[in-house]
């Protein structure tokens, strides 16, 4: 308890709000977005995620009533309370997200034995007490959503999450309360109102959204500061895109990054890699990626090669880009105890190791047996990772993948006490584990910005808020279930609503056994999945597309096939997701927040703006119940058919068959037929026109630079913006904004639901459809 509000101060954005025993924080970051802080464990910020917190100057004033410090801006009234109690509302009054008043009370299990329960082996659920607590009223319509990877529904109401980045190889199921990532940020929606709250402390924290008692939800942490973020929408759209302000945008990627990727523990020897490359292109599957598990290392030595398995790593990469693949191998954090190793004699020569508490290297087992742990909070440490990359981009890597970054450890995880150093600052293992992997990623990402001039491409296991800017995610060890298959979907999108927009599962399953159903129906998905991975275990069956027979080759063919032809759409929706945060695997809610229907569907997903997924989860299902949206029309990709939104539809759905719908009134560029990204010039963009019967407009902007340098950023690139109007006559306009010496010779755009007694224009001229086609030479 802090006490009565003894005074207060104002310092540009910040409110000094004096208590007692201690000075709490308000800061004012702009008109939707203000900061909590309260400095229980050390005065100044320690935050991984926010680097460097900008404040707009922003008029508010600040006033003292009586009982409560009143803070105002044009969207916010701000009430701070004794013992640093807060209530946000609306300036017309409406409460947005006030602070529980009451005891905390969990729910009482009536008539439980609860000492007979734990003698029979049960898990007994009871409360955890925290040194850092916010309870919030919890209001009867609320919704959640966010908190990044979390198994469960979509709606987080009535879970309860710990943070605490954690490496468990049993099945998870629906009632997980943590896994390999730890991103502290919760979306809260009542109708039509979304807020956010970020909770930026690198503690062990947890959530509950109404588990512990539905008349609040709650954030708290074991130890740290009182440190959070509540950001204002009211669209979900803009609370993300707040949130990744602070956090950081997702960087557009190299564009070889969102092809389909293949992968399995393990791709070893080098001509067993070399077969599985040589079978795509035999059988006319696309792929861009060939990913290396553990086993290519020297004895599971990091930036080690096996010489046996890879005799000459450079020649082995050569050959895998002549037919046009890359190549991403397994990195893990654990260095092997080992003396003659070179990364273990320069760690240990210029102390980069975590230490106990008696200044002693830390040992622990891994995949390579004894091994020690980088230091990754030291910018010395980072920079010694970050130069060792260049001997995996020597040897022709063009990627790589993080992996037990947790940190995971065989003989039980790292103790609280373990000793970091923070750049002079000394941190133990309780405070930065959850930023340990985030930590790694970053000194990844610079080591191959460094070496290589290009977007990096990191795929991490273990992240914490902000890591999209280093990183793109996958879900960690699934297993080849339904159940998983089913769990994904919600998953992918609450990771993209948590800031982490490049992500994606291993396809197909990583543990047991797939089978030849489940493996086309998780492909479908995959392909609209930002990252496109199939990979699995050793020891399960093989999972490649051509691994269970014709029928299912060929319909793993056709959506592989079918992601390509969608990518320029999914490289325009990742330049976008730079700008404003946009996720590209979205819920519906994300922009249909005003259609409450939408906002507890856990199997359908919206693919960037304009196409709705409604993929087949279920084994042996042939028909998909689907919901469209109410606001827009969408039409059928496969049929052409038009429905009305806000309306249920049943779709026939054979094995070959995933349910797609485009928006009408919108466009889609594609692309020809391709092996590989860079196979071909990209001389002429296709863009699909897809009509209503409706009047109405329609807009797009294409994205067009060299798909993989940041020279985009210094202005070169092309940018070609579309708008049609239909009416009486379907118009059509492109304007063009050049600056980059590669530019599309012609633009061939595709009416679908053409009206053909309509007359046509472009740019004002007349022009006539053929086979509702239209080739513009440019």
């Amino acid at each position: 308890m802090l006490g009565k509000i003894l005074g207060y101060e104002v310092n540009g954005n910040l409110i000094l709000v004096n208590y007692k025993d201690i000075q709490c924080t308000v800061t004012m970051v702009n008109e939707r977005v203000v900061n909590f802080f309260a400095p229980f464990f050390r005065k100044e910020r320690n935050s991984k995620a926010v680097e460097n917190l900008k404040c707009e100057n922003i008029e508010f004033s600040v006033e003292k009533n009586e009982g409560c410090l009143n803070v105002k801006t044009k969207l916010l009234d701000i009430r701070i309370y004794d013992d640093f109690k807060v209530d946000i509302f609306k300036s017309n009054g409406e409460a947005l997200c006030r602070d529980f008043r009451g005891e905390r009370k969990p729910f009482r299990r009536l008539g439980a034995n609860f000492s007979l329960a734990a003698e029979e082996g049960h898990k007994l659920e009871g409360h955890e007490e925290y040194k850092i607590y916010v309870s919030k009223v919890m209001e009867n319509d609320m919704y959640f959503y966010g908190l990044g990877e979390r198994t469960g529904s979509l709606n987080k109401k009535g879970y309860h999450y710990r943070n605490w980045n954690t490496d468990d190889p049993t099945p998870h199921g629906e009632t997980y309360a943590q896994l390999y990532k730890s991103i502290p940020f919760l979306i809260t929606m009542k109708y039509k109102e979304a807020c956010g709250i970020f909770f930026d402390n690198h503690f062990e924290s947890h959530f509950d959204m109404g588990k512990e008692n539905s008349n609040y939800y709650y954030f708290g942490a074991k130890d740290g500061n009182l440190d959070y973020y509540f950001i204002y929408g009211p669209e979900v759209s803009k609370v993300v895109n707040e949130y990744t302000n602070l956090t950081g945008k997702t960087p557009l990627p190299q564009v070889w990054t969102l092809g389909y990727q293949q992968c399995r523990w393990s791709y070893a020897p080098a001509e067993r890699a070399l077969e599985i490359a040589k079978t795509f292109r035999k059988k006319n599957i696309p792929c861009d990626t060939i990913y290396l598990d553990i086993d290519y290392m020297d004895g599971f030595r990091v930036f080690t090669w096996d010489n046996k398995k890879f005799e000459n790593p450079k020649d082995f990469t050569n050959q895998l880009k002549e037919m046009g693949f890359k190549v991403v191998t397994i990195i893990d954090p654990g260095v092997k105890v080992d003396k003659g190793y070179k990364v273990y004699d320069e760690g240990i020569k210029n102390g980069y190791f975590a230490t106990d508490k008696d200044g002693i290297v830390y040992k622990n087992v891994v995949w390579p047996g004894d091994s020690v742990f980088p230091d990754f909070m030291n910018s010395n440490v980072r920079k010694w990772w970050a130069n060792n990359q260049k001997i995996m981009i020597d040897a022709g890597v063009a990627g790589i993948w993080n992996d037990m970054n947790e940190p995971a450890s065989f003989n039980g995880p790292l103790p609280d006490d373990i000793i970091f150093d923070n750049d002079g600052t000394i941190v133990t293992h309780k405070e930065i584990h959850n930023v340990y992997g985030h930590m790694m990623d970053k000194a990844t990402y610079d080591g191959i910005k460094e070496f290589t001039g290009k977007r990096p491409f990191v795929v991490t296991r273990a992240c914490y808020a902000g890591t999209q800017k280093y990183a793109t995610v996958w879900t960690g060890d699934n297993q080849s279930t339904w159940e998983h298959l089913r769990m994904s979907l919600p998953m992918l999108m609450n990771l993209g609503l948590s800031g982490m927009a490049f992500c994606g599962t291993d396809v197909g399953g990583f543990g047991h056994d797939c089978t030849a159903e489940l493996l086309s129906r998780w492909v479908q998905v995959g392909a609209f999945t930002p990252l496109f991975r199939n990979h699995s275990t050793i020891g399960s069956r093989e999972q490649e597309p051509w691994a269970f027979g014709n029928e299912t080759e060929e319909i793993n063919r056709k959506y592989i096939k079918l992601r390509y032809k969608f990518l320029p759409y999914l490289y325009d929706m990742m330049h976008k997701c730079e700008e404003n945060g946009a996720p590209i695997i979205r819920p519906l809610l994300y922009d249909y927040q005003n259609d409450k229907k939408t906002y507890e569907i856990n199997d359908e997903f919206l693919f960037g703006d304009n196409i709705l997924v409604s993929p087949v989860v279920e084994q042996g299902s042939r028909q998909k119940l689907v919901y469209l949206p109410e606001g827009n029309n969408w039409i059928d990709y496969w049929t052409g058919t038009e429905f009305e939104g806000g309306q249920y539809i049943i779709k026939e759905a054979p094995l070959d068959i995933c349910p797609i719908y485009i928006k009408a009134m919108s466009i889609i560029p594609t692309s020809k037929d391709v092996n590989y990204i860079g196979e071909k010039d990209n001389e002429c963009l296709n863009l699909n026109i897809y009509l209503s019967n409706k009047k109405g407009i329609g807009n797009y902007n294409n994205f067009l630079d060299d798909g993989e340098s940041f020279d985009y950023k210094e202005g070169k690139f092309n940018k070609y913006e579309f708008n049609f109007e239909l009416g009486e006559a379907l118009n059509i306009e492109m304007k063009e904004k050049i600056g980059y010496e590669k530019v599309y010779k012609e633009i061939e755009i595709i009416v679908h639901n053409f009206d053909c007694s309509k007359k046509v224009f472009f740019n004002g001229n007349e022009v006539e459809l053929i086979d509702n086609k239209l080739k513009i030479k440019l």
